[in-house]
Formats: C-alpha cells, structure tokens, sequence
C-alpha cells in the first residue's frame, strides 16, 4: 500500500503562519519543538525520504531542507522582533526619549602629586638626571646608619619612625635619602639622580603634617662640585614648577648626611601675616639641602678626597599644596574624590 504524498508547501506555510502568530517567545519554543526537533514535522519528513521511491527522493530531501532552512529564518526574526518589542516597552516611561545620547562616561584624572612628580621627573631628566627608586620597608643600616645618623640621634625615636621588626632592622623609611647611598653602591661618578616616592612618620596629624607624604631625593656627586652648583639647581628647579620665580630663603641648616647642610623655604600662599599651615611665620619649610658628607660618600663606597657632591630632599606634598593652593595636607591621602574630581588633567 503506497503512503499518501505530503504537500511540502503546505506543511510549510502552516508552520511559517504560527510563528508569524507566536505572541511570546515561549510560542516560538513550541513551534520550534514540534517541527526541528526528534519526532517534529522535518525530521518525519527526512526519516520518510528511504521509503519512497527512487525518483522521488531527491525532491522530498529538497522539500524537506527547504522547510527547515525557511522555518529557523523565520523563527530567528520573529525571536529578534519580540525581543526589541520588549526592550521598547520597558523604556515606555515617562520623560524617557531613546533618540538622546547617552551621558558621557566620567574621565579620571591623575593625582595633583602623581601630576608634580610627572612634571619633575620631565625637568631632571632634561638636565641630566636619573630617576630612582627603593624599597619603602628600609634596613635600618641605609635608613640611618649610613647617613651618619648614629644610634642616639632623636630621628631614631620611636615616636618619628615606624619599626617593622622587634630587633629594629626594618623599618618604614622616614626620607628618601637611603635611594642616595643605594645609588652610590651601584654606580661610579659623575653620578646625578632623583627618587621621588612615599616616606612614613610617627607625626600628629594637622593640616601641615602627615603620617605618610611624598618627598623627592636628589643627589649629585662628581669632581669640584659645589654650592654654586646646589643653588643653580634649586633656582632652576622652583622655576620650573612656578613658572616664575618664587620668594625664597635660604637658611643653615642641621642634617647629619650633609655638611654644610641649608633649609630653603617658600613664603606662604595662603597668608600676609601667619597661618595654621606656615605655623604663623609665613614661610614653609619645602627643601632641606646640602653638601654630602664625607662619612656618606665613604659608606657608599666613593672617595671623598677626590669627589663632592650635593643633596636634596624635597618636600613633595607641601610643593603641590604650594602648586594648587592647598591648605590642609590630609586632603591629599583622604581618597575623596570631590577633591581629586578638581584635577582635571589625565595624563
């Protein structure tokens, strides 16, 4: 008994006309079922295909490919309208316009202190310079030690450094100096480097001092240099960061790795007569500076009857407080971003 031929193109058209009708994506899923998958319409028709005679064969495999490839065309569409239907109608509130732009996404912007140290390591380098790092968990020995800063010395006290361990080797470095001996036992004159980084103290905290700052080292040591040399360095530096020149004074100064040892100050911006950041004096202490010591180029291994040379500690977070006009240095680690949202440069 010979099988009752399928009409193709209706079974076709009465498949293409329920997606065409599906209200929901779930509607798509049942027509989907009862003709692609094991058992629906097409795999009947392509499990029947054997069974017919051989010149009919090819045509019911056409016929049958046909439907499929028309209906998953089909399916995909009307998946892809009812889906943008959807999304329109969860927009469909009121004041919202789907033609306006999306607001612009919020730039970062760099840190006032990452954007001076950018600016300083840009201007070093012009003249010269190396820039320099070292680890802020600091051996004892390049900390203190070799800077000729001996046991007794109040810089030692407990309540200025941060000790790491109960022996007292490891300790949270208090300046940026200990970069200096580091590059004296790594490199050979004519040696000129700066290290910028993070510094630790055991300070009271007010709008002048903070536990933890920035601060820049600077070290030149070659033959015949002087403090002609240190203060064409300095002039040079302010300028730089100014802009312009800037009132300043140079003063002497006590640091155990220099000798003569200076203190540069900056007049105070935020006031004529004293406030609390310039501790009424109207000057901000900003640059202690000298000539190196003879003990220092020893424990760095230099000859100091045949070289000299310079060093500086910059003050980092007082010059960006002096760059921008800032009052209170706590704000530069608070981590609110109202503050930081006031730089606007990014790079």
């Amino acid at each position: 008994m010979s099988q009752q031929p399928v009409d193709h193109e209706v079974t076709l058209q009465s498949l293409l006309a329920r997606v065409a009708a599906a209200a929901t994506v779930e509607d798509l899923r049942a027509v989907a079922r009862e003709a692609l998958e094991q058992g629906g319409v097409v795999a009947t028709l392509l499990a029947s295909i054997p069974t017919l005679p051989g010149p009919e064969r090819k045509a019911a495999g056409q016929a049958a490919n046909r439907i499929k490839t028309e209906l998953q065309a089909a399916l995909d569409a009307k998946k892809a309208a009812l889906e943008a239907g959807a999304l329109l109608a969860s927009r469909h509130v009121e004041g919202f316009d789907p033609t306006l732009r999306a607001p612009r996404a919020e730039r970062g912007t760099l840190h006032p202190v990452t954007q001076v140290v950018r600016e300083l390591e840009d201007l070093f380098t012009s003249m010269g310079f190396e820039v320099l790092d070292g680890p802020e968990i600091e051996l004892d020995w390049y900390n203190f030690e070799a800077l000729n800063i001996p046991r007794d010395h109040p810089a030692r006290d407990m309540q200025d450094t941060f000790r790491c361990d109960p022996a007292g080797q490891l300790v949270l470095r208090t300046h940026t100096s200990p970069v200096q001996v580091r590059a004296m036992e790594t490199r050979r004159p004519p040696i000129r480097a700066i290290a910028p980084g993070k510094v630790f103290r055991q300070e009271t905290t007010d709008a002048s001092h903070e536990h933890t700052f920035h601060q820049m080292e600077g070290l030149v040591i070659d033959e015949d240099v002087s403090v002609g040399h240190l203060i064409h360095t300095m002039k040079t530096l302010l300028r730089g960061v100014f802009g312009k020149d800037i009132e300043v004074r140079l003063r002497p100064g006590y640091f155990p790795f220099v000798e003569p040892g200076f203190e540069l100050d900056a007049r105070c911006p935020f006031c004529k007569s004293g406030c609390s950041v310039c501790k009424q004096s109207t000057w901000i202490e900003l640059l202690p500076c000298g000539m190196v010591h003879e003990n220092v180029l020893k424990a760095g291994g230099i000859d100091p009857t045949r070289y000299s040379g310079f060093a500086f500690g910059l003050g980092l977070s007082r010059l960006v407080m002096l760059r921008y006009g800032i009052d209170d240095v706590r704000h530069l680690l608070s981590g609110d971003t109202r503050f930081l949202r006031q730089f606007h440069r990014i790079g």
